[in-house]
């Protein structure tokens, strides 16, 4: 497994912190909370994150406790 490969799932937004950090639970398992932050692109354009958002991230195959933002659902 290389690098850049990476884990895609989703999950929903339950609370936002300061600089930029959520706290996402996966829905796969209620249970597994993740810390994540927001994607460039995200950042860049100005979309906004709430709690209650469904999003998708992408989960290092090193660290599975951290992820990055790449997509709010509408």
């Amino acid at each position: 497994m290389s690098k850049e490969d990476c884990i895609e799932v989703t999950g929903t937004v339950v609370e936002k912190f300061p600089a930029g950090q959520f706290s996402v639970t996966l829905d796969s398992d209620q249970e597994k909370t993740i810390l994540a932050h927001l994607a460039g692109k995200l950042r860049r354009n100005r979309i906004r994150v709430l709690a209650g958002d469904r999003v998708t991230m992408e989960l290092s195959p090193y660290d599975l406790t951290k992820g990055r933002i790449t997509y709010r659902h509408k």
